[in-house]
């Protein structure tokens, strides 16, 4: 077994605390997801609120500001008070709906959304941030109630309407229901800050903000509650002093300057530039590693942020709006402008990083460890926690390892003993997982190391008996605890990933960079059903005899192959497809499967169900949805779909052009997807797939899927 080490893989403490703490901190992300994509709107507001209302010391003007009346007597309205009541509150719930059930789900949260916001009288954002993707994920399970039952040309008549019913329904439980019962608990939290802040208690947060945001469990407390709460403060007040508690970058300064004074090797080196980019970029993950790397730190971070919070209570300070990123600029640009209020801000700041630095430098002064320790393998445990890659603390440590990288520096692939298998892992060890597999399979053997397993596996299913586990950058977290002996490489891309030239590199390094004599040929020499051929090896290890026969050309297993007939046929090739998004092209690629008799409603279902777990694009502008392992017994028989979208398909932020739907009896689908990576890996047949103008042309380049 090898010895190889995983970027940020740690010694498991608690499964279970591990397992919270990444739900807790998928809640606090889709939370963010809600506040982050309208800060504009927030900032906005903010100018507007500091230039035109009556007190503003540059330009008041009635009829913007909403003071004054006009020549009858009327009251002006204003922009301010419409855009914290109606504009920020749907904006929050249109985003949140989309987030769970795409542009419909965001029409729908924003219509109920409406009746929260009117049944409570007061800025509705927690309110906008419960209805929307409330009522979002409700009109997706209502949809898929009758869901491949409209007949023809009634789909448009009965989605507009069952939207429009279903949203005005919920706008009036949120009249009646969710607006007051939100409106209680507004004001009880209200009380809370206003009792802290009134007792000068409001320091005491800090024990709980600063270890979150270095543990990346600040996104639920700062956009869940503070922001929410500090808008609805601001509103009455024209400022509000929660905005700064988790945006204050003092701490985070004094930390660093801390490394710069005291600070050895590596840390002390590049803590003036992570600095800089902390204080003014307003990156603050960059000082989270030197955190990490010296957990005692989080003390000083503790006492400068309630130094801060102390000095912004005593002063009166705070924000008119979120400063989003926590940058010194937009901390500045939200400050409300006068001299009072950028003297306690700027004091606040300065205290907080006067106070951290101080206690940092004891505990530097007075450690034996002065900072010198691994800040490439802190950066790594804080990349573990987080779930994703941090391109800016990659890149001040050197481990960056591109956009796609997402996980183990090629450093780390290249320690350990000989490579001897290597595994491509999922969500259900289906499709993806499958394409995956075999597109590295090719690389792997056509480096002449056809001795190297490449097989593919659930995450449920890995034990830690293989050398290197490859697997999409969203299911990092769930890998990691499994396979705490290999090397984990995470992708964004199935097919194209820069990731599998470095992999291939490691095999080199680790099992010797000669190629042994009989190496196979390049990727685009290998004789047709060369890849089908060893997916054999793989096939057998992971999905059985019947994938093993079927990628072989021995017995095949049930389905349309074993009965002779055609896995695709013209039938199931759409030129031109009608969809506008992944899930629109999901149904359609599906439809032609349940037409052709392959498969059943559930089985399109379910693949909706493997879209939302993980995303099917595969890379070189294909993607290719296919269901759940809980819905094979919706297979028929083993068939393909193929629509081409010639003027491009947004997929989820990936630019798609093919969309095959498969569907594989008895796991015939690995045999399949082997074919299929086998083209779409090649750039010539790619290039030739863009250019068909019909059917048969297309069929007679996927053809080799039949054979």
């Amino acid at each position: 077994m090898a010895t190889a080490t995983t970027t940020g893989t740690t010694t498991p403490t608690g499964g279970r605390s591990q397992a919270a703490r990444a739900h807790v901190q998928r809640f606090g992300t889709f939370l963010s997801g809600m506040i982050m994509p309208n800060i504009g709107a927030f900032i906005a507001w903010g100018l507007i609120t500091a230039l035109f209302i009556e007190t503003s010391p540059f330009l008041p003007y009635g009829p913007i500001g909403g003071f004054g009346t006009d020549a009858e007597g009327t009251p002006h309205t204003g922009l301010v008070g419409p855009m914290i009541t109606y504009l920020l509150p749907l904006l929050i719930a249109y985003t949140g709906g989309r987030m769970v059930y795409d542009v419909r789900g965001g029409v729908v949260g924003a219509i109920a959304t409406s009746g929260v916001i009117v049944g409570a009288g007061i800025p509705m954002f927690i309110g906008a941030m419960i209805m929307g993707p409330l009522t979002a994920w409700l009109m997706k399970k209502i949809d898929a109630i009758w869901d491949g039952k409209i007949k023809p040309g009634f789909e448009m008549l009965v989605n507009n309407f069952s939207a429009g019913i279903f949203g005005g329904l919920m706008a009036i439980v949120g009249f009646f229901v969710v607006g007051p019962a939100v409106t209680v608990f507004s004001e009880a939290a209200a009380r809370v800050v206003d009792f802290l802040v009134a007792n000068n208690l409001l320091p005491l947060t800090s024990i709980l903000i600063e270890p979150a945001k270095v543990l990346f469990l600040n996104n639920a407390i700062n956009h869940g509650i503070l922001t929410p709460l500090g808008t609805t403060q601001a509103l009455e007040e024209g400022k509000s002093i929660l905005f700064l508690l988790e945006a204050n970058p003092g701490p985070g300064l004094g930390i660093l300057l801390a490394y710069m004074v005291f600070g050895r090797g590596t840390a002390r080196a590049s803590a003036p530039g992570a600095a800089l980019i902390h204080f003014v970029g307003g990156i603050h993950e960059i000082y989270f590693p030197y955190v990490l790397m010296k957990p005692a730190l989080i003390l000083a971070a503790i006492a400068g942020g309630a130094s801060g919070v102390l000095t912004f209570t005593l002063l009166g300070a705070g924000l008119q709006a979120p400063a989003a990123p926590g940058s010194i600029i937009a901390v500045l640009a939200q400050t409300p402008p006068s001299a009072g209020n950028y003297l306690g801000v700027l004091a606040g700041v300065a205290i907080a990083t006067v106070v951290t630095f101080l206690v940092a430098a004891v505990i530097l002064k007075t450690s034996k460890d002065k900072g010198e320790g691994d800040l490439a393998e802190a950066t790594s445990r804080m990349e573990t926690m987080k779930g994703r890659k941090s391109s800016v603390a990659s890149a001040m440590v050197g481990t960056s390892g591109g956009a796609d990288s997402g996980g183990t520096a090629a450093r780390e692939l290249g320690d350990g003993g000989p490579v001897r298998h290597i595994v491509f892992a999922c969500d259900a060890g289906m499709g993806s997982s499958a394409m995956g597999a075999s597109v590295l399979r090719n690389k792997v053997k056509a480096a002449g190391f056809g001795d190297v397993k490449v097989t593919n596996a659930a995450i449920a299913n890995l034990t830690d008996d293989f050398d290197i586990v490859v697997t999409h950058q969203d299911l990092a977290t769930r890998a990691r605890p499994k396979v705490p002996g290999a090397a984990l490489v995470t992708v964004d891309n199935f097919m194209g990933s820069p990731r599998y030239d470095e992999i291939v590199e490691a095999v080199q390094q680790r099992n010797g960079a000669t190629v042994p004599a009989g190496a196979a040929p390049s990727q685009d020499t290998v004789p047709d059903g060369a890849a089908a051929g060893t997916a054999s090896a793989p096939a057998s290890a992971t999905a059985g005899g019947a994938a093993a026969a079927a990628a072989t050309g021995g017995p095949a297993a049930d389905g349309d192959a074993a009965s002779g007939g055609a896995i695709l046929t013209r039938e199931r090739i759409v030129m031109d497809g009608g969809a506008r998004n992944a899930e629109q092209a999901i149904d359609e690629a599906g439809g032609l499967l349940v037409a052709a008799g392959a498969v059943t409603d559930e089985y399109v279902t379910s693949m909706h169900e493997r879209e939302s777990s993980v995303s099917t694009f595969m890379g070189n502008g294909l993607a290719i949805p296919h269901g759940t392992n809980q819905a094979k017994d919706s297979i028929r028989s083993s068939a393909l779909s193929v629509v081409k979208y010639p003027e491009g398909l947004d997929w989820n932020g990936k630019p798609v052009t093919w969309v095959i739907g498969i569907a594989g009896k008895d796991n015939e689908h690995l045999a399949i997807l082997s074919r299929v990576a086998k083209i779409f890996g090649n750039k010539e047949k790619v290039r030739q797939l863009d250019e068909a103008s019909t059917a048969d042309e297309v069929l007679e380049l996927l053809g080799k899927v039949n054979d």
